[in-house]
């Protein structure tokens, strides 16, 4: 099966299937060779419902956890967009699509050389890519929508306060085998709206102990 068929019914199969029809959306993951942001011996896996190795005890998001994030998130091209926890770079990918700019910080320097250099070689270039340890510090400006791409036991209130008025964060909160992810929008500066969204599982924050809770 080429690459180009995959992707079509990882859309139609998949995706689809857990509600997501912003044609924005399906456009965008049927466009990127998700493939060739894989590890070389799991490109063949790269369109299945499964969660792929990329070392360090990680693991890529499933197709249809990517495209519920996107649809949830509301991204418009004027949006400036920070991501916790890069990978291999495809879900900051995804976000370049349909935002202005994206922020992607991540703890482990081989993922962020590696996202980089997957990032250049699909001609993404308004994704800026950081070493950083999300638990102690976050870029020091607001962004219009934030994607945490790993769990949190509570939500930090550091990462809401990154929200612009009127951002939208999405977040999986909770620990095992208890998840759910959560639309969080700001409202102001000191009002939030929280959503719960649906249950899912995806690995912890490394360092979560460090960070603050906020009690709604």
């Amino acid at each position: 099966m080429t690459p180009n068929i995959a992707r079509q019914k990882m859309i139609q199969q998949q995706v689809r299937t857990w509600n997501v029809s912003d044609q924005k959306v399906l456009t965008t993951l049927g466009a990127l060779q998700r493939h060739q942001f894989a590890p070389a011996k799991y490109a063949g896996q790269a369109y299945a419902e499964t969660r792929i190795p990329i070392g360090n005890g990680q693991f890529m998001m499933t197709p249809m956890l990517e495209g519920r994030i996107l649809q949830t998130l509301r991204l418009q091209p004027t949006d400036s967009v920070m991501e916790i926890g890069t990978g291999t770079g495809f879900l900051a990918a995804c976000l370049a699509q349909l935002a202005a700019t994206v922020t992607s910080i991540d703890i482990y320097d081989d993922f962020v050389e590696q996202a980089l250099s997957n990032l250049q070689k699909n001609n993404i270039n308004n994704v800026s890519v950081e070493c950083m340890d999300a638990s102690v510090s976050l870029p020091d400006r607001t962004f219009d929508a934030i994607a945490v791409s790993v769990s949190m036991p509570t939500v930090d209130e550091r990462i809401i306060q990154a929200l612009n008025p009127g951002g939208r964060l999405f977040v999986v909160v909770g620990s095992a085998p208890i998840m759910t992810a959560k639309l969080i929008t700001a409202r102001s500066s000191t009002d939030w709206e929280t959503a719960d969204l649906f249950e899912s599982q995806l690995e912890p924050l490394i360092d979560a102990s460090k960070t603050q809770p906020f009690s709604f």
